[in-house]
């Protein structure tokens, strides 16, 4: 190709989705790389599709021409089109990057309340985003040269050569040229003015300098006096801010110690805390123990009471146990000593467990009390903490404050010194520069200030000098270059154009105009039918016929040239007759043929002989006054 453009992945729309927009309720419509067409009655539905295309895409002629809102369809509140895009990598590289799945779906909402947005694949985006996605691409659906509406056919005859030219330049990728020498152009502009003022500023600075070189002199001591007040201005701020530093440190050090002591505290009173429990369990078992001695005690005086009261029924009755019941007597006496002997160690062993508990008692109550003095300390030791932290807050509250001094008091000086002090030598050093008289203050930052403008402007006059010339030759440059490029783009179209209209009986050419001006340059198409000279397309000189036919021509031999990897023509043959339609017709096939990866949509209430295997048909009807497409004819997959 002509020019120097990156090379990109192209995108391909593999499916166009309508709900609710203009006269069609639903529809799914897939379309292929290469050549699409949509044919139908007028009145079907077919620009619907380019319009809907174009509305995703951002383009701003429909937002012009019409309010989107009046794209919905009727009775219905919102309306949606959408395209899906074919984003699988290709040599390890997406078409869109900036998306990971295979197929990437772009919709356009439009609301009968005049709200629209966008979403790619459901997460609503912005229009720059869209046309950032696709301002890589080449594609605009602004520019006509790409995506062709129905009846621009015929505005195209009627738009400017500088429009056409510029519409050219974008449709191939060559605005940077354009871009570049307006950059030049503004840029020798302002260097042209920047001399001027500079020159009249480099004479005014040399009376002005000359003023205050007389002043200079007297100034150097008051500089010096000036000088050391400001370092003794700065050692005053460095004196506040180093004795609230001090403050702080001293306050952060008591901080330490009270932590330290706090968390000694707290230690102890973890480990008294553990000693609480561990008696509370040790008093709570003897407890448990005691009572277990006082139910034995019970049971084994419940026992020498029945063995008492036995005897007793026994000695009563004045008769001499014999046989079983002397045996029994007997045991009596035996289980009576031994109860005794049980009776007497219950007892010792409650005495002595009494003991152990007033002990174990007396133990828990102390641990308790130094648990409740720790807690008690504690929480003295917090409250001072949370004082001293908010001395330290407010400390550093006042340090804080002082920062924006700091910064305007510069490099750390370390001073002794109090404030006062400081402030007795400031008032000295006032006093010795009002004994100088009046000089103005601002003698020596005037004369250095306007030395060095002085100096600098006389550099920067002989700089922009060389800048101005150095800046019109690169103008003229990037002219040359542009008047190359556009020349030789010609130079390759001209043959193709002329080569389609010898198929229609005709002949032209394409010729660019005034390239020695940006702004007047411009292009313009001859065209002769009928053996007549050559006369350049307009609105008037043609037929409508004849008009189609050159723009078609035109358009046809810059494809290869065309960025765009999607283009679209809508009613290419209006005004044509039948040969010349199947002229045209062949001539688009052969150029699609050869354009790669590139896919195109024409549409025509024609009907159109298809012979090619390749060519993609879509069938659009109005049934009941919703539009249907049907694909009729599909794209044949050729075998690698």
């Amino acid at each position: 190709m002509l020019s120097e453009r990156k090379a990109k992945i192209p995108v391909t729309i593999n499916e166009i989705i309508l709900e609710n927009f203009m006269s069609y309720e639903h529809a799914r419509i897939p379309i292929k790389p290469g050549l699409n067409i949509i044919c139908g009655p007028n009145g079907a539905g077919k620009s619907s599709i380019l319009i809907a295309i174009s509305v995703v895409l951002g383009q701003a002629y429909t937002e012009r021409s019409r309010k989107l809102s009046d794209l919905i369809r009727h009775g219905k509140d919102i309306a949606r089109a959408t395209l899906m895009f074919d984003n699988k990598p290709r040599n390890g590289k997406r078409p869109i990057p900036f998306f990971k799945s295979d197929t990437f779906m772009l919709s356009r909402y439009l609301r009968k309340d005049g709200s629209y947005w966008y979403e790619a694949d459901y997460r609503e985006i912005d229009k720059s985003q869209v046309t950032r996605i696709f301002r890589d691409f080449g594609i605009n659906p602004d520019n006509m040269l790409i995506i062709m509406h129905q009846n621009m056919v015929e505005e195209f005859s009627i738009i400017s050569p500088q429009e056409k030219l510029k519409m050219v330049e974008e449709a191939v990728g060559f605005q940077d040229y354009r871009r570049r020498i307006l950059e030049a152009e503004e840029k020798l502009s302002g260097l042209i003015s920047e001399e001027e003022s500079t020159l009249k500023a480099l004479e005014g600075a040399e009376q002005t300098l000359n003023y205050w070189r007389d002043i200079y002199e007297k100034s150097l001591l008051r500089k010096e006096l000036i000088a050391k007040r400001g370092f003794l201005e700065r050692e005053a701020i460095w004196a506040q801010i180093i004795r609230q530093e001090r403050i702080i440190a001293s306050l952060k050090e008591r901080l330490k110690n009270k932590t330290n002591t706090l968390e000694n505290i707290i230690s102890r009173i973890d480990q008294t805390k553990e000693f609480v429990k561990n008696s509370y369990e040790k008093l709570t078992f003897q407890q448990m123990e005691q009572r277990k001695l006082y139910y034995s005690l019970l049971e084994l005086e419940k026992a020498i009471t029945e063995i008492q009261v036995t005897e007793r029924v026994l000695s009563q009755l004045n008769a001499e146990p014999v046989g079983k019941l002397a045996e029994k007597v007997k045991n009596f006496d035996d289980n009576k000593k031994q109860i005794e002997d049980k009776i007497s160690k219950t007892q010792i062993g409650l005495g002595k467990l009494e003991k152990e508990i007033i002990s174990s008692l007396e133990k828990y109550v102390n641990y308790r009390v130094n648990e409740a003095i720790l807690s008690f300390r504690k929480k003295n030791i917090e409250d001072e903490i949370d004082d001293i932290n908010r001395e330290i807050k407010d400390g550093e509250k006042r340090l804080d404050e002082l920062a924006p001094l700091m910064e305007k008091a510069g490099e750390r000086i370390e001073t002794e010194r109090n404030l006062m002090e400081i402030d007795a030598e400031i008032k000295i050093v006032d006093a010795r520069i009002q004994s100088l008289g009046a000089i103005p203050e601002e003698a020596e930052e005037m004369y250095n200030a306007y030395s060095k403008t002085f100096n600098e402007l006389k550099e920067k006059a002989s700089i922009v000098s060389e800048n101005r010339k150095r800046a019109s030759s690169e103008l003229e440059e990037r002219k040359e270059v542009w008047r190359k490029v556009l020349q030789k783009l010609i130079d390759e179209v001209n043959p193709s154009y002329q080569s389609i209209l010898s198929k229609m009986n005709a002949s032209g050419s394409v010729r660019l105009n005034d390239l020695e001006d940006l702004e007047t340059a411009g292009l313009e198409l001859l065209v002769s039918f009928r053996g007549g000279m050559p006369s350049v397309l307009d609105a008037y000189t043609q037929s409508g016929g004849e008009r189609t036919v050159s723009i078609m021509a035109f358009l046809l031999s810059l494809q290869q040239h065309i960025m765009s990897p999607f283009r679209a023509v809508d009613e290419f043959d209006v005004h044509m007759d039948p040969r010349n339609r199947e002229a045209i017709f062949k001539v688009l096939v052969s150029t699609i043929k050869e354009s790669k990866d590139v896919q195109y949509l024409m549409i025509t209430p024609s009907q159109i002989a298809v012979t090619e295997h390749d060519v993609h048909v879509i069938v659009v009807q109005n049934v009941q006054g919703k539009s249907e497409a049907k694909v009729v004819k599909e794209f044949a997959k050729k075998q690698s």
